[in-house]
C-alpha cells in the first residue's frame, strides 16, 4: 500500500478487506490445481514446456542498472498453448559482487496488490544488505493482474473517490442499501472492464508463475524474500514445489488455514491492539489530541470524533470531506508503523479543529491515491486476489449484522466498520475457487517465518500456525510494533535473515529479537 516497507494486507474498508491476509491476503489455494505431490519433482508437462524453457529478454529500465523482461505465462494452467498468454513485468538488479553468486533472490511486498518492481526499484534494491546484494541477483515480478502485469481496473478515479467515501457504518435500511450498491457497482466494473483476467489471479496461479520465472532465470531453486501477503505467496510455493524450495523468508506471515471471517476478525483485533500501543503512547505526551488520561478514555474520544464526522465531516482545502470512512482509514494506515504515530498525532489535532487535510492525506497513503487524483491498480487488484482465493467473509447483510458484536468486542473503535468491509466479496463476479487449509511444504529445505508481536495487519499468532504448519519452518520473533520486521532497524532480526539468506543456516529455534 502505499508500501512503504511492505504491502499491506487489509487494503480498503470497502474494496479489499478480505483477507489478506489477507485481509487480506488471500489465504487459500486454487481447488483445481494439482496439489504440491503431483508438482513438485514430476517433470514439466509438455504443454508447458515452452513457457519454462522461454528466454528472457532483457532491456535496460528504471535507471540505477536495472533490466527489465517479460515472462510468458497462460492465462489458463489448465489450458496453455492456447494463444491466451499473459504478458508479467519482471525486473531485475544483478548481483554487485565479483564472488560467488547464490542466484536469484525474488522479493514481494505483499498485497496482494503491490508492485514487486516498483518495490524492487525504489527499496529493495538499495535497501537490502550490501552483502546480500553483493551474491544475490535482486529480482521483481509484478503477479499476474498488479500493476504492470495484465492490471485489473474496476472504476475511474472519479467514481473510485465515490466508492471510498461511501458510509462503512450505515446506520438503517437506506445507509445500507447504498453500501451494497457501492459493492456491487465496484464488482460490475470489475467485471466489465477486467473480464478476461478476473478469473485467473488467484495465489496459486501466482505461485505458479513463481516457478516459470525460476526457470527462466536459470535457477534451479528458488531463493524467496515475502512479507505480508506475500509470505501466503511464498509457501503456497512451497507447497506446490517442495523440492525447489531454495531460502524462503515469510515476514508478517498469514495463517492459510483461517477462514475469510477469522481473519478479518483477527485482523480487527489486530488493529485494536496497534491502536492501544498508540493511545498508551499518546496520552503520556502534553497536547494529546485523544486526551491525558486513560486509553479508555482516549477510545471514546477517538470514537466520539468518527461519530461527528458521520453528521458533520471535516474541510479539506479540497474538493473531498473528510468524513468517517476516510477518518477510520486515515487512523488505520498510521497503525502499520509506529514511526507515523507523530504524523498521526498531528493530524488528529488537526482534524478535530476541523481541519481534515492530515487524515485525508493519510488515507490516500493508504488506498495509493495520487496528488493528481489517480489511483494505483492495488485498489483492484486486492478484492480480485481475495475474492478469488477464498469463500466470502459475509453473505449478506444480515449476516454482517449479526456478526458486529463480536466485531467490536475484537475493536471498539474499528469493529463496526471492518465487519461491513468484509461484505465485499459476497458480490464478487468470479466465483472464489480456493478454500482454507493448512500449507505443509514436505520435503522443503529450511524456511524462515518472521512475526512480530504487535503486528496489526497479521497478528502473531498466524506466524505461530504457519511456522508449525510447514514442516521445515523455524518461527524467528519480534517483540515489537508495526507490519513485519526486516529492515526495520532490528539488529538482531536482520542478522538471523541475513545469515540465513547468505548461508542458509536459519535462526535457533524460538529466537527472539527486541
Amino acid at each position: 500500500m502505499h508500501t512503504r516497507r511492505s504491502s499491506r494486507p487489509l487494503r480498503t474498508l470497502g474494496a479489499a478487506l478480505t483477507a489478506a491476509a489477507l485481509l487480506s491476503s488471500g489465504c487459500s489455494a486454487d481447488a483445481s490445481a494439482p496439489r504440491a505431490a503431483s508438482l513438485s519433482k514430476k517433470a514439466v508437462p509438455a504443454a508447458l514446456k515452452p513457457y519454462y524453457e522461454q528466454t528472457l529478454s532483457w532491456r535496460p529500465c528504471g535507471g540505477a542498472d536495472f533490466e527489465c523482461a517479460t515472462l510468458k505465462a497462460p492465462l489458463d494452467y489448465a489450458r496453455p498453448g492456447t494463444g491466451r498468454d499473459l504478458g508479467l513485468a519482471v525486473s531485475r538488479k544483478k548481483a554487485t559482487g565479483t564472488g560467488r553468486r547464490l542466484g536469484s533472490l525474488l522479493v514481494n511486498p505483499g498485497g496482494p496488490g503491490g508492485s514487486a518492481v516498483g518495490y524492487l526499484q525504489s527499496f529493495a534494491a538499495i535497501g537490502y544488505p550490501a552483502r546480500v546484494r553483493a551474491r544475490y541477483d535482486m529480482v521483481a515480478m509484478d503477479p499476474r493482474g498488479v500493476a504492470e502485469s495484465e492490471p485489473v481496473t474496476c472504476l475511474s478515479d472519479k467514481q473510485m473517490d465515490t466508492f471510498t467515501q461511501t458510509d462503512q457504518t450505515p446506520d438503517g435500511r437506506g445507509e445500507t442499501d447504498r453500501l451494497v450498491a457501492a459493492y456491487k457497482k465496484f464488482a460490475h466494473g470489475c467485471a466489465t472492464r477486467s473480464g478476461r483476467i478476473l478469473g485467473h489471479v488467484s495465489t496459486v496461479e501466482a505461485a505458479r508463475d513463481m516457478d516459470v520465472l525460476r526457470a527462466a532465470l536459470g535457477d534451479r531453486k528458488l531463493n524467496y524474500v515475502g512479507a505480508s501477503y506475500g509470505t501466503f505467496l511464498g509457501a503456497t510455493y512451497a507447497d506446490l514445489y517442495p523440492h525447489r524450495v531454495g531460502r524462503l523468508v515469510l515476514d508478517g506471515a498469514l495463517d492459510p488455514a483461517l477462514s475469510s471471517r477469522r481473519i478479518n476478525r483477527d485482523q480487527t483485533a489486530g488493529f485494536e491492539t496497534a491502536f492501544t500501543a498508540f493511545a498508551k503512547d499518546c496520552v503520556r505526551r502534553t497536547g494529546c489530541p485523544l486526551g491525558t488520561g486513560s486509553v479508555s478514555a482516549a477510545r471514546d474520544r477517538l470514537g466520539a470524533f468518527f461519530a461527528r464526522l458521520d453528521s458533520h465531516p471535516a474541510r479539506t482545502g479540497e474538493s473531498r470531506a473528510l468524513g468517517e470512512p476516510l477518518a477510520t482509514i486515515g487512523v488505520i494506515s498510521a497503525m502499520y508503523d509506529e514511526t507515523a504515530w507523530s504524523q498521526l498525532r498531528t493530524a488528529l489535532r488537526s482534524a478535530m479543529g476541523g481541519h481534515g487535510g492530515g487524515l485525508l492525506n493519510l488515507a490516500d497513503l493508504y488506498y495509493e491515491r495520487d496528488t493528481d487524483g489517480s489511483y494505483a491498480n492495488l485498489m483492484y487488484a486486492n478484492p480480485a486476489v481475495n475474492c478469488l482465493d477464498l469463500p466470502p467473509a459475509f453473505r449478506t447483510p444480515a449476516e454482517v449484522r449479526k456478526s458486529i458484536p463480536d466485531f467490536q468486542k475484537a475493536s471498539p473503535v474499528f469493529g463496526k466498520a471492518l465487519a461491513w468491509a468484509a461484505l465485499n466479496c459476497a458480490y464478487w463476479p468470479v466465483r472464489p475457487t480456493g478454500a482454507a487449509h493448512a500449507l505443509h511444504a514436505r520435503g522443503a529445505a529450511p524456511i524462515v517465518v518472521v512475526g512480530t508481536t504487535r503486528d496489526p495487519a497479521t497478528p502473531y499468532p498466524w506466524a505461530r500456525a504457519l511456522a508449525t504448519q510447514l514442516s521445515s519452518a523455524t518461527l524467528l520473533t519480534y517483540d515489537g510494533d508495526g507490519h513485519t520486521a526486516y529492515g526495520r532497524g532490528s539488529s538482531c532480526i536482520d542478522s538471523a535473515i541475513n545469515t540465513y539468506l547468505l548461508t542458509g543456516r536459519p535462526p535457533a529455534p524460538h529466537t527472539r529479537c527486541h
